[in-house]
């Protein structure tokens, strides 16, 4: 099996996370890259297991050494991710689930062609903006900061391979795995062939020289 990264975006509220985390605790032939940022931490989160949580000038650093397969600033802090993670999960034979923003992502399918990508709709207007209030740790300015974030990135739809739409958990994981196992039999297909004709082209050859 080649492995590939998956790449969930949808705008602040649409679940990628959720769907992520579902994912992973599901499926075996799944791992997950841990992200870099420069906010801190929120309570319950763990340094290596969340995010690797850096200082603005070590981010700054690791981003002009090349470290980073995406990065970005969002709502006002910085994420990355690291090339090695990436590459530390498809090593191990897994695929790489990425939850990344509309901005991550076309940098990430630079360094990483063979990605899937996926965007994660939520069923209504209504229910993002519910998503969004009900978070409670937000100024109301953050909160226009995310509004204007998922509007922007709602327009870049089309440049994913796949939308989801989550109007329920259980129903858009199973969305998600489905497109993943899909793809994992469609790219087998592929080296197959290319196996057959590498094995038909050479024999032919051999027949031409004799």
């Amino acid at each position: 099996m080649n492995p590939f990264p998956i790449i969930l975006s949808a705008p602040s509220g649409g679940g990628k996370t959720t769907i992520a985390r579902e994912l992973l605790r599901r499926r075996t032939d799944l791992g997950y890259s841990v992200s870099c940022t420069t906010r801190n931490p929120r309570v319950g989160e763990v340094e290596g297991r969340d995010y690797y949580f850096l200082s603005v000038a070590e981010f700054e650093r690791r981003r002009d050494a090349g470290d980073f397969a995406e990065s970005a600033e969002v709502h006002g802090n910085m994420y990355g991710t690291l090339r090695s993670e990436v590459e530390r999960v498809l090593g191990s034979g897994k695929h790489v689930v990425m939850d990344i923003d509309v901005q991550g992502a076309l940098q990430f399918t630079r360094v990483f062609p063979q990605s899937v990508t996926i965007f994660v709709l939520p069923p209504s207007a209504e229910v993002l903006l519910d998503r969004l209030r009900q978070r409670r740790t937000e100024s109301k300015e953050q909160l226009a900061k995310r509004l204007q974030s998922a509007l922007q990135e709602l327009q870049a739809v089309e440049l994913y391979e796949y939308v989801v739409t989550n109007d329920d958990l259980t129903k858009a994981v199973h969305r998600v795995s489905a497109i993943v196992d899909a793809e994992v039999v469609s790219r087998e297909r592929v080296d197959g062939l290319r196996h057959q004709v590498s094995l038909l082209v050479r024999r032919l050859e051999e027949e031409i020289r004799n």
